[in-house]
């Protein structure tokens, strides 16, 4: 027989889940948007600085209900492991806005405006999954996401791979190759976060068949 927690266990989470990805997404956007507006570098990633600490204190609530919490509605190292990958998407995000200023980058790349958008996406295909968490139902739905989630990973090593090849294949300054090549493996770390989570996701598919 299974045990079923009480809605407002289950919703605790959950809601933790889903803010933590929209504030994800707001983060992805802030890091898109420097392809558009890089003269304003530095407020934009101290708006990332304000982001990361909000995902920092999501995550600490949700292992504060962990700790609370007799009979969670998942497994706890799934919780922990979606709670986990969550915080380390919007770490990655602030890291990779935070290095452009740290670099004294002077313009975006496309390679990085591509890998930008790729995590807009990414981030924003989490935050779709992410309710569907909620019910039996709605984790029957959660294929497609995920396999779109895989894809997009795949795109993120792809641009990745050929921002670094681009760099050593051309002529470029050497500060200019250590800086540029990571930033782009930063941020490609982000769509490895999002895979992680889609990795969670389809064991909590098989699980609860």
């Amino acid at each position: 027989m299974e045990l079923i927690a009480p809605e407002k266990q289950r919703t605790n989470f959950f809601s933790l889940f889903e803010a933590a990805a929209q504030n994800n997404i707001e983060g992805a956007r802030l890091l898109e948007g420097l392809c558009k507006h890089f003269t304003g570098a530095e407020a934009q990633v101290k708006q990332l600085h304000e982001l990361e600490h909000k995902g920092d204190l999501i995550t600490h609530g949700v292992y504060t209900a962990l700790n609370q919490t007799f009979i969670p509605p998942l497994d706890r190292e799934d919780i922990i492991a979606i709670a986990t990958s969550l915080d380390n998407v919007m770490d990655h995000i602030h890291k990779a806005g935070d290095a452009m200023c740290v670099y004294n980058v002077t313009a975006p790349t496309p390679i990085m405006c591509s890998l930008a958008a790729v995590i807009v996406a990414c981030t924003q295909q989490v935050a779709n999954e992410l309710p569907k968490l909620r019910n039996r139902s709605g984790m029957r739905k959660l294929e497609g996401g995920i396999v779109e989630i895989h894809r997009l990973e795949n795109e993120g090593d792809a641009l990745l791979r050929q921002g670094v090849q681009d760099l050593f294949h051309a002529p470029h300054d050497p500060i200019e190759v250590i800086a540029w090549s990571r930033i782009y493996e930063t941020m490609e770390r982000v769509t490895d976060e999002c895979e992680s989570i889609a990795d969670v996701l389809r064991g909590l598919v098989i699980k609860h068949a």
